[in-house]
């Protein structure tokens, strides 16, 4: 399927518009036509994400539609879930990942296309969902045996929790176990080199990367 599907321009227009009915409406059409959900994702309703995120930045869109666009955005991607599931499913794992959002943040959309892109590319994802603590996260990673601890902030006062998770990890005598990724709209590789994280990426198609680099997969 190529970039120039029909369907992708008037689902990159739903996130813009804040439309969830027909976002998801869209997204389960481009299903029916056997569009790969990943590039639903990456031609489709990313496009939509990163247009409403400039506009925001230059001041041209403001929270509200921000908001908007971010619920859905959400409701395509419950929708591509489930799909994305048994692509994940049905290949080798290529490693586990418990992911959420820190204690004091409950943002979800950028960590739940994080998680939902690392299950289509063979990640064994374990979501915690928002305002997690540290703690959740560190008896999660080890009940699972997770190789990656993912933590997404957007706020500048929840980034520090990052921080904490680490230092508890060290504390701990677990450091070494797990690789830490970071990131979120205030997060910068400044700060994850900072806090001593292992990976750092701005988009979910990065994170997939880095978690890649992180379990050693080629």
């Amino acid at each position: 399927m190529t970039q120039a599907h029909p369907l992708y321009a008037a689902m990159t227009q739903a996130i813009v518009d804040g439309d969830q009915e027909i976002a998801a409406d869209l997204t389960r059409q481009a299903l029916e036509q056997s569009v790969h959900p990943m590039d639903a994702i990456n031609h489709g309703l990313l496009p939509g994400m990163d247009r409403v995120g400039e506009s925001f930045s230059c001041g041209e869109a403001f929270l509200p539609e921000l908001v908007m666009a971010g619920e859905a955005m959400k409701a395509a991607i419950d929708v591509l879930d489930p799909v994305l599931n048994r692509l994940g499913s049905a290949r080798q794992v290529a490693g586990k990942v418990v992911l959420g959002t820190v204690q004091g943040d409950i943002h979800d959309i950028g960590k739940t296309l994080v998680g939902s892109m690392l299950t289509a590319n063979g990640f064994e994802v374990h979501d915690l969902g928002v305002d997690v603590a540290a703690e959740a996260f560190i008896e999660k990673a080890v009940a699972v045996g997770a190789d990656i601890i993912g933590l997404s902030a957007l706020l500048t006062t929840t980034m520090i929790n990052q921080r904490d998770l680490i230092t508890r990890l060290e504390k701990q005598g677990l450091r070494q176990r797990f690789k830490v990724m970071v990131g979120g709209a205030p997060v910068t590789r400044s700060w994850a080199d900072e806090i001593g994280a292992d990976g750092f990426s701005e988009d979910a198609i990065g994170a997939v990367a880095i978690a890649r680099q992180l379990c050693g997969v080629a």
